[in-house]
């Protein structure tokens, strides 16, 4: 006689029979488990690899935890922290950083998890083991400042941000990090590293992520002079062919076998039709008074402006394009960071300035008179391919985008 199992003992067993029938099932599997469903269905094409694109590694924190971005903070976790830990290593109201992350105060955390500061705290530095490098936007201040003859960087001690600034989402009810992996076209792996997620790719309600930051794609290259030379030649359209769209010749009905009797009225002069006036109808272009820049290069704009966070705008284009001044002045300064990348400072009439940093091979030199849209310098290679572009009124930065047109 079979023995009854007991009740009790069905939890005991699930826990071993589960983890068994799992194993099994990902043994006959030659590809990843596909966790969010996108795989095949019968014929359907699997759109599991469409989802994933390349990333970069997340950028290491300082020795409290601290990543620092123009828009926000946050804090990453260390094996065995609680929130108090963390907000007594960043220096941070516990509660309020609690809140924030919809924990409670005494809540493990995970090693690598991220937690999002509520409060902006003391900026990554060399003392906090950060990067040994200058905030450009701060240098480039420090330029202006010094803009006398043989000004020379003084040492900052505030590290730059770290990298591109990623999306930073919040959880909402309902969503998986499968969910938001496919929303953002990451792969679920890389936001679970990029956020210290658990083996169960579990996420929270108000959680805050960072979606991973995608690899810069390398630039097209320009068509070999054989290339367009092998292009095929512009076909030209004759009368026995029309063009596509053209219409067709009509066709000489047969009952037309004796021409047309001559018009017997005299030949006058064509009428012409009187042109409509397009600028009565047509609006006035849109003016802005303060727009009297150009862009220094054409390109995308990666991180906008920001009082007090980023004093400037960021816009990415191919390396090696040429910068070009935004408008006519004098190169009031020339300076580098630390790490040897130079600063273009120009005065303006009205006492304008702007600032063009993070460029290389410098075409003036302090004092040259600069004409808009001459160039004077070039973007850097790699992934640095952007340029840091502020105008200052006096000392002060201002939103740039007003002056650019």
């Amino acid at each position: 006689m079979t023995a009854a199992i007991k009740p009790d003992r069905l939890p005991r067993l699930s826990r071993v029979v589960l983890p068994v029938a799992a194993t099994v099932l990902l043994a006959g599997c030659q590809s990843p488990l596909d966790f969010d469903l996108r795989g095949n269905f019968g014929n359907a094409p699997s759109t599991a690899e469409a989802a994933r694109q390349a990333t970069v590694a997340r950028p290491p924190a300082d020795n409290r935890g601290v990543i620092s971005y123009p828009g926000y903070q946050v804090a990453i976790a260390e094996r065995g922290d609680t929130v108090q830990d963390v907000a007594l290593r960043v220096g941070t109201d516990a509660g309020a950083l609690a809140r924030y992350n919809g924990l409670q105060v005494g809540d493990e955390l995970r090693a690598g998890e991220v937690i999002a500061l509520p409060n902006r705290v003391a900026e990554p530095s060399p003392a906090t083991g950060a990067p040994d490098r200058v905030d450009i936007t701060t240098l480039a201040g420090n330029a202006i400042d010094r803009a006398g003859p043989g000004a020379a960087p003084a040492a900052q001690s505030a590290a730059p941000p770290a990298g591109v600034e990623p999306v930073r989402h919040k959880v909402k009810r309902g969503e998986t990090a499968y969910t938001i992996a496919r929303l953002y076209n990451v792969s679920v792996r890389a936001l679970a590293d990029w956020n210290g997620l658990g083996r169960d790719f579990g996420v929270r309600e108000g959680q805050y992520l960072l979606i991973p930051v995608a690899q810069p794609q390398a630039a097209p290259s320009a068509p070999s002079a054989q290339a367009t030379a092998a292009a095929p030649a512009t076909t030209t359209t004759t009368l026995d062919t029309p063009a596509p769209g053209s219409g067709s010749p009509t066709p000489t009905p047969p009952s037309a076998s004796q021409p047309l009797p001559q018009d017997t009225q005299a030949a006058s002069e064509p009428v012409k039709a009187a042109t409509p006036n397009l600028g009565n109808q047509q609006s006035a272009p849109a003016s802005n008074g303060n727009a009297r820049m150009a862009y220094p290069v054409q390109g995308k704009i990666i991180r906008d402006y920001a009082k007090g966070r980023n004093d400037g705008i960021d816009i990415q284009a191919a390396p090696g394009t040429a910068v070009k001044a935004a408008a006519s002045g004098t190169v009031a300064a020339i300076t580098s960071d630390a790490d040897q990348v130079p600063i273009v400072v120009v005065k303006h009439p009205d006492n304008l300035l702007t600032v063009y940093a993070n460029v290389e091979n410098i075409r003036v030199k302090k004092g040259d008179s600069v004409s808009r849209g001459q160039s004077i310098a070039q973007l850097r290679g790699g992934t640095a391919n952007y340029v840091h572009f502020e105008v200052r009124k006096g000392f002060d930065s201002v939103d740039p985008t007003p002056y650019l047109n």
